[in-house]
């Protein structure tokens, strides 16, 4: 069983909504990840712990209820993402309940929620997700464009082989590739994001194109394509990773990446791959389909 904590705070309000995930509020209701997955952003630092040091804020949902309690008096609706920098469904969260005590919180006050996960247990949840679509109070520019609730299911690959290296605690690709198509059948807006690709091992035409294939036969409403970012002294772990498996790709990797962000020239690359294929699959780019890069 992972520390419980007590926290004062719980509910992020960003200064500007986040333009790919329509988001203006964040929660986290754990900190860390079980996953493990070698690309994790949280391990550049500046997020305040590893994604190994976990805990469970045992009180989150009591205190968003006092945060969302001042917000919905003003009607500060707004989309709250849940879990941008941690995993809101690990195991522990099958007795511990955390999230889904959150997601009745947002259900009372009548707030939209963008879940983002890499678990199948978000399943689980369906019945509190339709009732927050059905409840939620859209800002006045997204109404009628988007439902009051989306899961954003995240993956680096649709190869379940690939993704044991990559995202070794995850449950495998195929495996969410199912829970996408059951939130959607259970009337749930859904979609993928394949955030990062993973230069030469997933970011190519061919492996794209499988991908983004894949979620559209699984009913996605919409992907994301996003590049692989190594800030801080998550670039020193993650050549380590890769050199041990695939030695022959480091010297590409320090081609793209002069800091911790690939080269303008990749991310143009990336972005017009991912446009032509979304356009040829008749799949949306981004919730609205209107990404820009």
């Amino acid at each position: 069983m992972i520390p419980k904590v007590r926290v004062k705070s719980v509910l992020n309000r960003h200064k500007r909504r986040d333009s790919w995930f329509l988001d203006d509020y964040s929660v986290n209701p754990y900190y860390g990840c079980q996953f493990s997955c070698i690309y994790c952003y949280t391990r550049g630092g500046g997020y305040g712990r590893e994604p190994h040091e976990l805990a469970a804020k045992v009180n989150a949902a009591e205190v968003l209820d006092r945060q969302l309690r001042r917000r919905a008096s003003r009607r500060e609706y707004g989309f709250i993402a849940l879990g941008t920098s941690t995993e809101p469904y690990m195991g522990v969260e099958r007795e511990l309940e955390i999230t889904r005590r959150v997601l009745s919180v947002i259900s009372h006050y009548r707030f939209p929620v963008h879940v983002l996960t890499k678990s199948t247990l978000v399943s689980r949840d369906i019945d509190l997700l339709r009732e927050i679509a059905r409840r939620a109070v859209l800002p006045r520019d997204l109404a009628g464009r988007v439902r009051g609730a989306l899961v954003t299911i995240s993956m680096s690959t649709v190869d379940d082989e690939l993704a044991r290296f990559l995202e070794p605690g995850a449950p495998s690709p195929s495996e969410r590739l199912e829970v996408l198509e059951e939130l959607s059948d259970g009337g749930i807006e859904a979609g993928v994001a394949f955030i990062p690709v993973i230069p030469f091992l997933s970011d190519g035409e061919e492996e794209l194109r499988r991908a983004i294939r894949e979620a559209r036969e699984r009913k996605a409403s919409y992907v994301f394509v996003g590049a692989l970012t190594l800030p801080g002294d998550l670039r020193r772990s993650f050549l380590r990773a890769l050199a041990m498996k695939y030695p022959e790709l480091v010297r590409g990797y320090r081609k793209i990446f002069k800091g911790g962000y690939p080269s303008r020239e990749y991310q143009d690359r990336l972005y017009s791959k991912a446009v032509a294929i979304c356009r040829e699959e008749g799949v949306k780019l981004g919730i609205l389909g209107e990404i820009v890069p």
